[in-house]
């Protein structure tokens, strides 16, 4: 594992994961989400933003972080695996609402100082509450990423699925930077 793409529903943990992934391998992390939302939430040109993704890809190893369709190709295209965080709606769902509350309470700066707002909570639009995009998105992606396991034209891609918190935390116990190491090496 040398250049491994994190992808999952909205709030199953993947910026999580993939940090310390990263931190594990020894190898740049990066969140597509920061270079894709400017300040205010104004979203980054699509060329700007293939092009800024497409410099990091083209590392030598790395931990990308998110499910952007625009990039996805450039991404997998370099990757050799995909860790895919499939956890049930009702996790994914207990996990963004708390992580979201946490967030607005504390005023946590995400992305080239945004923040998530009071009046997201307000609203059922997914293009407006990462809530309602994490229960709107979650069968989409489960159903995009199965998809993907099974197509001839992801073969040179090792996908790794992780349905729970448990198979999470056993696949980044074997991620310690001893078999790190030893990874980064096949």
């Amino acid at each position: 594992m040398r250049r491994i793409s994190v992808v999952g529903s909205s709030g199953a943990g993947k910026s999580t994961v993939a940090r310390a992934l990263a931190r594990a391998l020894g190898v740049p992390f990066v969140e597509l989400d920061a270079i894709f939302h400017q300040p205010g939430w104004v979203p980054l040109d699509e060329n700007d933003f293939r092009r800024r993704v497409a410099e990091v890809a083209a590392g030598n190893a790395w931990v990308i972080d998110g499910n952007y369709g625009a990039v996805r190709p450039l991404v997998w295209a370099r990757a050799d695996t995909v860790i895919w965080i499939d956890l049930p709606r009702r996790a994914v769902m207990r996990q963004i609402v708390w992580r979201t509350l946490r967030r607005i309470a504390f005023r946590a700066e995400l992305w080239n100082g945004n923040r998530e707002r009071w009046a997201s909570l307000l609203t059922w639009d997914p293009e407006k509450s990462i809530i309602s995009w994490a229960w709107h998105k979650h069968a989409v992606y489960r159903q995009r990423y199965a998809a993907a396991m099974q197509d001839p034209a992801y073969g040179q891609l090792r996908f790794v699925r992780l349905q729970s918190r448990a198979a999470i935390r056993r696949f980044l116990a074997g991620t310690s930077p001893d078999s790190a190491a030893a990874r980064l090496d096949t």
